[in-house]
């Protein structure tokens, strides 16, 4: 790569990404990333050993493995992968919100963009797309960041041979608790984007929507679709985290002929988003009862779950806006996933998941070496 090249590239990377400090502990993560091979690597090296993933064009500087440069990369990595997706599919999420809140006027989703673009113009498809991108930026830094962090954590308390045998569990333990933190930050900027994509002539915007919204409501109705949004989006994270790394294995395992690490980065940046898709299905039905819930608890002032279950009935709890959602959350989160590790591997970081027996052999043997 050309000297200019490499400056031009560098200069768009943080520079705090990268760390020459070498003294960590490697753990149990290390053995599921890794394989069984790390086992011997362990009693051939010191204890204190790590792994470094290099620059892309300073191979001076390195970003440790679970180091907090590491984390900083995974968060910035979750707030691009997040709020460019959400706010790029804004319009189908404004249609889904009015079929789940109006599905006498928004009846089909052909229907329901007809109704928005006679009714409100083109400016009307991306009403609400501010507090789209910095909530879902938000929930995106929370959501990847501490993913990875509390992958990590329970994986160390579990130990190498549980965190192994147990893996899904730790998946699904650790996208959990991501996302309960991820959603306090989401939650308020869910509560006026809903407000203003549903009843026309409320906001223009968060600008607006937001002061109005609080001295409607006060601060406390903010937070009002929190447990709602909670039954969402934890489920949701549950399902993209653990089926993305379950199907992303069995692509590697089952689909393709070489190991992961013979893969070009192309190859590892398709499978991610395939990956992404097929979860992001398994996502939207999971959570789309909730996901209903949420619109209907953020447009009606004072409304209980009672009276929205009574309101739309159980089929329609589950059914309404459904097939509209899986279309948007299957291309949403192949985006996502596609982005996130687009972004890792920009800063020299592996993508994620996907580890084959050979890759760890290769990986291991790699370490052996430093």
């Amino acid at each position: 790569m050309a000297l200019s090249e490499r400056s031009s590239r560098q200069s768009l990377i943080p520079s705090f990404l990268y760390s020459s400090a070498a003294s960590h502990k490697t753990l149990a993560l290390d053995k599921i990333m890794l394989g069984s091979n790390l086992n011997t690597l362990s009693e051939r090296s010191s204890p204190t050993r790590n792994v470094f993933v290099p620059s892309p064009s300073e191979p001076t500087k390195k970003i440790e493995m679970y180091s907090p440069q590491f984390y900083a990369a995974c968060t910035f990595g979750g707030i691009l992968s997040c709020g460019l997706t959400h706010m790029a599919v804004t319009p189908l999420d404004l249609v889904k919100c009015n079929m789940q809140i109006d599905p006498a006027r928004y009846k089909t989703i052909s229907s329901g963009f007809g109704v928005l673009l006679k009714e409100q113009g083109i400016r009307g498809f991306f009403r609400g797309w501010v507090p789209t991108l910095l909530g879902y930026s938000a929930q995106g830094a929370g959501k990847f960041g501490f993913y990875e962090f509390f992958k990590k954590y329970y994986s160390d308390i579990a130990g190498p041979e549980y965190a192994t045998k147990y893996k899904t569990l730790i998946y699904l333990a650790g996208s959990a608790s991501a996302e309960v933190i991820a959603d306090i930050a989401l939650c308020p900027f869910e509560a006026v984007k809903v407000r203003v994509q549903t009843q026309p002539g409320f906001a223009r915007g968060l600008s607006d929507g937001l002061p109005k919204f609080v001295k409607s409501e006060g601060y406390a109705g903010l937070y009002k679709g929190l447990v709602p949004l909670w039954g969402r989006q934890i489920p949701y994270t549950m399902m993209k985290f653990a089926s993305f790394e379950t199907i992303v294995e069995y692509i590697y395992k089952y689909a393709i002929p070489t190991s992961k690490d013979q893969c070009s980065k192309s190859l590892q940046l398709g499978v991610s988003f395939a990956g992404g898709y097929v979860a992001g299905v398994f996502c939207a039905i999971v959570s789309h009862p909730a996901d209903n819930l949420v619109s209907f608890l953020n447009n009606a002032k004072g409304a209980t779950v009672g009276d929205a279950v009574k309101k739309l009935g159980l089929w329609g709890l589950f059914t309404r806006g459904l097939p509209l959602r899986i279309v948007m959350i299957g291309t949403l989160t192949g985006a996502q996933w596609g982005i996130y590790d687009a972004f890792k591997v920009f800063v020299g970081l592996p993508t994620t998941g996907g580890v084959t027996p050979a890759a760890a052999t290769t990986a291991a043997t790699e370490l052996a070496k430093v």
